[in-house]
């Protein structure tokens, strides 16, 4: 039988996190979450959007539901998200790493980093640390990275991370995307070694819905890049089917830490959420800890 949002345990009296909570697969896995008795706090960029999202999933909502004004862009909104949490909870029990942006044109975030490398990893990596404390000793705490299928075309050019001597917009949303797996695996090891009560996953939604193909779409004016997704609209899944792969690693008991799940059908572009592999780039542990050390200092966390 397919794994489906009826599976999802009771969540009465965990608190989780969601990034990109507004709309898409963030929405969705806010939904299920909180349909299942967890206490999620959206995180969003726009106050007005979260609240719109909160208003839309209160109605279903058996947990409780907060907005948190988060911008991964900017490091400074990212710590005070992070100091909020502490103050307001004192603990986490999940961290949703959703949130992204693709294939925009070379941009900056407020700290200086290339916008997609910055966002997609750099936003949810000082995030993560920063969250730590919160899941450590928390039972069956979980942080699940989303990643996606451009993994698998990704690279970590180390002599170039920001795009400065060469910025190609897929080239550097796989790059975002491989480094969101080697996170999640790195986290992995490291919490292990620790000893912490907190494991690290990732998913990915293989082809869905959301607001991230229009928005590429309208960043670049493209309209050869619209009428693609027009073509390939068939092979597409809704939303709430591309967030069962993250839904699945955080709450499934038999999800175990390290694992990768995505769906099962068309080489993972589409259906039930399944445990699959990650880009070989990925299982090179040595350029995992590279990343890692590098991501500490750029976002000064280390």
């Amino acid at each position: 039988m397919p794994w489906t949002t009826a599976d999802i345990p009771d969540q009465t009296g965990r608190i989780a996190l969601i990034t990109g909570a507004n709309s898409g697969l963030g929405l969705e896995s806010a939904r299920a979450l909180a349909g299942h008795g967890a206490t999620v706090v959206l995180a969003c960029r726009s106050r007005r959007k979260g609240e719109a999202a909160r208003d839309e999933l209160l109605p279903a909502a058996t947990g409780g539901l907060e907005v948190l004004m988060l911008d991964l862009a900017d490091l400074a909104s990212v710590r005070a998200g992070a100091r909020w949490m502490a103050e307001q909870y004192g603990r986490l029990d999940l961290l949703i790493n959703n949130a992204g942006v693709m294939g925009t044109p070379r941009q900056l975030t407020h700290d200086g980093f290339e916008l997609q490398f910055g966002t997609n990893h750099l936003g949810h990596f000082a995030l993560t640390t920063a969250l730590l404390p919160l899941l450590a000793e928390r039972p069956g705490a979980r942080v699940v990275t989303v990643t996606s299928g451009a993994q698998f075309f990704g690279r970590i050019p180390f002599d170039d991370l920001m795009g400065e001597s060469h910025y190609d917009r897929w080239a550097a949303y796989s790059q975002s995307k491989l480094a969101n797996v080697m996170f999640a695996l790195e986290l992995q090891e490291r919490l292990e070694a620790a000893g912490s009560a907190a494991v690290s996953l990732a998913a990915h939604p293989g082809l869905a819905r959301t607001n991230l193909q229009p928005a590429s779409v309208a960043a670049n004016g493209s309209k050869l890049e619209g009428l693609a997704y027009r073509l390939m609209d068939p092979l597409f899944q809704s939303a709430a089917m591309g967030a069962l792969p993250q839904l699945h690693a955080a709450t499934a008991p038999e999800a175990k830490g390290g694992e990768h799940f995505g769906p099962d059908q068309l080489g993972g572009m589409r259906g039930w959420p399944r445990a699959c592999r990650v880009a070989p780039k990925a299982l090179n542990a040595e350029a995992r800890r590279q990343l890692w050390e590098v991501s500490e200092e750029l976002t000064a966390v280390g």
